[in-house]
């Protein structure tokens, strides 16, 4: 059976909101970025992005 986590991870929840509000990030590698600066992994790297990329579609509107 697949284990759902209730809580989000704080780690990708920061990096998310780090990513949304970070414009100098555009033409780099990113997800070697976020594993780096918030010690995730690729897949939560992956989250971050899409949790980054729905901070700022929520903010378009």
């Amino acid at each position: 059976m697949m284990q759902t986590d209730l809580q989000p991870d704080e780690a990708v929840r920061m990096a998310g909101e780090w990513l949304a509000n970070e414009p100098s990030h555009e033409g780099r590698a990113i997800v070697p970025e976020l594993k780096t600066r918030f010690g995730i992994t690729s897949l939560q790297a992956i989250d971050a992005i899409r949790a980054a990329q729905a901070l700022r579609r929520a903010r378009a509107i």
